[in-house]
């Protein structure tokens, strides 16, 4: 059976028609990035940046104290040009920091010191900006998106045996239009809303304009609702079933005696519904 394709317009890339990437997955092609962009990975899957924000990422934008991230600008190309500019939509936004990705940021910036970057604000004849980047390539500058996408990711794709290995005489690794940066932003999504994480919410920390395109886009992910009421019954009987044992406990010789926690009043309006 050919594999269903959902467009993405907010990424412009397909989403695997079988779901985001395994959790096991992010974590082996992290993992073989290059030591100098692995707490890139992290931050893109950790908090849901696009490849341009990361790009553009700096030390101003983290709030270690407050546990927050601020996504305040991405790195573009104007034709081959890079430029500093507002994210998508011109829609800075700000996504809650965990204690795990904080300390990962700390040990990069130890290892990888932040670097101060100049580039054009908003087109190549534009305003120049300074920015101190998290993440720069090996000559200091900001990451060209098409130089690291065939390079450096695709590497770390093929090494983490998503993509076949380059083949003898080929001159480029496979094309892997569905397994690009995007990739760790989805699972960051899939992640939340398997957590419960509300929609609203979501859509902030993704920065789209309309909860309602969150939620077309990532509805499939969303657990079914004869799942949410079979799962919801279970609990109540498998509660019951504790209580109804502890209370046989109870009644057994010797045991008399022993405190019972009192029953919790039932709500007014259950009772009424009852």
């Amino acid at each position: 059976m050919a594999r269903r394709e959902l467009r993405r317009p907010d990424d412009r890339a397909p989403l695997r028609g079988d779901g985001p990437w395994s959790l096991e997955r992010v974590r082996a092609v992290i993992t073989e990035l290059p030591k100098r962009f692995q707490a890139g990975g992290k931050l893109a899957f950790g908090c849901g940046l696009r490849q341009g924000e990361l790009f553009g990422f700096a030390v101003e934008d983290i709030d270690f104290k407050g546990g927050w991230i601020h996504v305040n600008r991405q790195v573009r190309l104007v034709g081959t040009k890079p430029v500093f500019a507002l994210p998508k939509g011109n829609r800075i936004r700000s996504v809650p920091l965990s204690a795990q990705l904080a300390a990962a940021l700390k040990a990069h910036m130890k290892e990888f010191p932040p670097v101060d970057v100049a580039l054009p604000w908003g087109k190549p004849d534009g305003e120049p900006k300074t920015f101190r980047l998290l993440f720069v390539d090996k000559k200091g500058r900001a990451y060209n998106r098409s130089v690291f996408n065939m390079g450096d990711w695709k590497r770390a794709l093929a090494a983490a045996g998503v993509i076949p290995p380059r083949e003898r005489g080929a001159r480029y690794l496979q094309a892997a239009p569905e397994d690009g940066m995007h990739a760790l932003r989805h699972a960051y999504a899939s992640v939340l809303m398997d957590a419960g994480e509300s929609i609203k919410a979501l859509s902030e920390y993704l920065g789209h304009s309309d909860p309602g395109f969150t939620l077309r886009t990532y509805t499939h992910l969303l657990p079914s609702s004869e799942t949410r009421t079979r799962k919801a019954i279970d609990d109540v009987f498998t509660e019951a079933e504790a209580e109804a044992e502890a209370e046989a406990e109870d009644d057994r010789p010797g045991t008399q005696g022993t405190s019972v926690p009192p029953a919790k009043p039932m709500c007014p309006q259950c009772a009424l519904a009852a």
